[in-house]
């Protein structure tokens, strides 16, 4: 059930971010410079608000209401945003934003508290989950993108907004029956539950007063801190994809089918990132399993220096494409690579720094270590906005070149550094 309702939210999710960018340009006729930095700005706050979600979730009104409460502001943003009036886009990017904010930090929440501390089902259950938002991804923008070409921006936002609709009526109906106990809040005054709550504590700290952090843990923060650090370089280039990527595949790509007469729309190569995930995710996991057993698997940092040269490499294609495509439109082909090699790199980078928080972060700061991961997220996509804005303003191969050479350079400083944070990490 909430594979289903996390489908339908990133099917939403990532329909709207398909023609976004697009709709700002050629329907509210903002610069690109201001369509960027507004998609800068939506996009980093949707890393943000879930750190305000959860902090409501757990003192206040619990996941599962929370979860409720998002589901119902993203489907009024996505509703008021097909309604093209100025005042109202600004409108609905906020109820999106605090929505998602809601949605986001607690349906995970939710799920691993279904496992209790069976660990095995507790990884299974999260791979499914996975896959509903792969899922979700993928159709999204061939849905919500034909939708817009054929018949307007403003059916592709409604198309997203039913999705979101769906996934809230789906949780609705199978909350109660699925879900028992978790994610209710507790109620104040429950001395059985402060009495339950205080016995579990004490089993986990020995019936001691919480400890200060050691100096082994400081050093393992200190590294995440680092990593986090030049995760910011990969998320900048890595969320090109959604403004400058989809600008030039709209304007400097040949998308057109002689054969079939038929020309791909734009939105479509939104779907290419999802569906690689899917085929390499499994692909990538045997290949860490079998050089693992062979004792030839690579350091965590050695993985992060791994995707941060392939986002790289990425982007110097992206250079060679906007050469050629200074005299002529490029094939679609130069895309297609450029999307698979960034996939490669995300996988090196996303699930690994995930797995690497809830490995090293204290467990009295968990929870905080991995919202503080997601701040990573946060300011990657605030940056690419802004310098996304720029790409009209400069020519487009030194665009793509500047922020090639920025992630090489941050590859070689994380190199540089493997060592060190390897052994802080231990």
């Amino acid at each position: 059930m909430l594979f289903l309702v996390e489908m339908w939210e990133r099917f939403c999710y990532y329909g709207m971010r398909a023609i976004f960018v697009l709709y700002m340009v050629q329907s509210l006729r903002f610069s690109t410079e201001k369509a960027g930095n507004i998609y800068g700005i939506y996009t980093g706050l949707v890393y943000l608000t879930p750190l305000l979600g959860g902090y409501l979730a757990d003192r206040y009104f619990g996941q599962r209401r929370c979860v409720a409460y998002g589901s119902i502001l993203i489907c009024l943003g996505l509703f008021a945003l097909s309604v093209e009036i100025h005042w109202l886009f600004y409108t609905a990017l906020v109820l999106m934003i605090f929505g998602n904010g809601f949605f986001k930090a607690n349906i995970s929440t939710i799920l691993g508290k279904l496992y209790g501390d069976d660990m095995s089902k507790r990884d299974a259950g999260y791979t499914i989950f996975y896959m509903g938002i792969n899922l979700g991804a993928l159709f999204s923008p061939l849905v919500c993108g034909t939708l817009a070409v054929q018949y307007g921006y403003k059916y592709g936002f409604m198309a997203a907004g039913v999705g979101m609709l769906i996934g809230l009526l789906t949780y609705k109906l199978g909350e109660k029956k699925f879900l028992g106990a978790s994610g209710m809040p507790f109620l104040k005054g429950d001395r059985a539950t402060e009495h339950i709550q205080d016995e579990h504590l004490s089993s986990r700290v020995g019936n001691c007063p919480p400890q200060e952090l050691t100096q082994k843990e400081k050093t393992r923060m200190l590294a995440l801190f680092l990593l986090m650090f030049f995760v910011i370089s990969f998320w900048i280039a890595f969320e090109q994809a959604g403004s400058s990527l989809t600008l030039f595949a709209e304007y400097s790509a040949n998308r057109f089918i002689p054969f079939l007469n038929f020309e791909i729309p734009t939105s479509w190569l939104q779907s290419l990132n999802p569906l690689y995930i899917i085929i390499l995710a499994p692909l990538v996991s045997v290949l860490w399993t079998n050089l693992a057993q062979k004792g030839k698997e690579p350091s965590t940092v050695s993985k992060f220096v791994v995707g941060m040269l392939l986002i790289s490499l990425s982007l110097f294609v992206m250079v060679c494409a906007a050469s050629q495509a200074s005299v002529e439109k490029v094939a679609l082909v130069w895309l297609l690579a450029v999307y698979f090699i960034q996939t490669v790199a995300e996988l090196c980078i996303s699930p690994v720094g995930l797995s690497l928080v809830s490995k090293l972060a204290p467990a009295k700061f968990a929870s905080l270590m991995m919202g503080t991961w997601f701040l990573s997220s946060f300011f990657g996509n605030l940056i690419a906005g802004f310098f996304a804005g720029q790409y009209d303003l400069i020519e487009h191969t030194k665009f793509f070149l500047i922020l090639a050479l920025w992630t090489l350079i941050a590859a070689i400083a994380l190199f540089s550094l493997r060592k060190i944070l390897t052994k802080w990490m231990e």
